[in-house]
């Protein structure tokens, strides 16, 4: 990319999406496109046609996508479904169209099967079963891949795919009905603390393990593969450290100063057991993360503690 190369970033105000356009304006990036949902329906097929055809972008970061945590993804199956194929397949169909020189588009680490070895690498994608609760979403996101590959394999389209793991940092989602679990944490016991409450309810038994990575570090990732990588393979993007649930409680508990205790209600599921991903080819390719997870929960507990979206 060229510092005026027209970009376009698909889902400017998600978390990753606005992480990008920050990473880019940094960099030097001017030419950067974008359009609220408002002024423009992804899933509107003809819609993002003539979006292409008008604006004509040269780079396109796919970060669009219906989100949610585990209670969302659950309940809205077919929402999740539904949306995130007709996103992705409208702008990867477009983008082929009109000729853009290079897509990179957003997956989940969500996409690789629930008991597959530890860490996960690249090559185990459609190794086995999903994990129930979130099965349309990695679908809708594994079809995002297949779209990439085989765009590339029949018209020869630079298309690449990057799994980040999972993420949290600016324009979280704070909501506790369908946000992930970092920032409902978050929110969970910043309201406990200004409420004095003795006890704060976490789902689940706190042993899955997680991986987690600050959305800046992802989103200098995406700079650093669009400049640098032109494979047809996936390339995983996370930290390469899990920590439990009950460990990540306890973080979050002492980074926000909560004094009271945690109830866990096993009730709820947990689940896939473990994700973490193997990032040795991210790595090798010249990349590492930088924010290690509490120095990134600190700055992200700064940001918004006396924001709206804890209250």
């Amino acid at each position: 990319m060229n510092k005026n190369s027209k970009i376009y970033v698909a889902g400017h105000r998600g978390m990753v999406g606005s992480s990008i356009i920050r990473a880019l304006e940094t960099e030097g990036y001017s030419n950067i496109i974008f359009r609220t949902s408002a002024e423009l329906d992804l899933t509107n097929q003809e819609a993002v046609s003539n979006f292409f055809e008008a604006e004509k972008p040269e780079f396109v970061f796919l970060a669009a996508a219906k989100v949610g945590g585990i209670h969302a993804n659950n309940i809205y199956r077919a929402d999740f479904l539904y949306s995130n194929l007709l996103i992705e397949a409208n702008i990867i169909h477009s983008a082929y169209k009109i000729g853009v020189e290079k897509l990179l588009f957003l997956g989940s680490s969500c996409v690789y099967p629930k008991l597959a070895p530890q860490p996960l690498k690249e090559e185990y994608l459609l190794s086995g079963f999903l994990e129930q609760t979130n099965e349309p979403y990695a679908i809708a996101k594994i079809a995002g891949i297949k779209l990439c590959e085989n765009y590339r394999d029949q018209y020869n389209c630079n298309f690449i795919s990057v799994m980040p793991t999972n993420l949290y940092g600016t324009n979280d989602n704070y909501d506790l009905n369908n946000s992930h679990v970092l920032p409902a944490l978050i929110r969970k016991f910043h309201t406990a603390k200004m409420a004095s409450k003795p006890t704060v309810e976490i789902w689940g038994t706190g042993a899955p393990m997680r991986e987690f990575l600050h959305v800046d570090d992802l989103a200098i990732a995406c700079l650093f593969l669009m400049e640098n990588y032109n494979e047809k393979e996936l390339v995983n993007i996370g930290t390469g450290k899990d920590v439990t649930i009950k460990e990540l409680a306890e973080l979050v508990k002492k980074i926000i100063g909560f004094n009271g205790e945690l109830v866990w209600d096993s009730s709820k599921s947990d689940g896939t057991p473990r994700k973490l991903l193997d990032v040795s080819k991210a790595h090798d390719l010249g990349w590492k993360h930088k924010i290690e997870l509490e120095e990134g929960i600190k700055m992200v507990y700064e940001e918004v503690q006396h924001s709206e979206v804890l209250v």
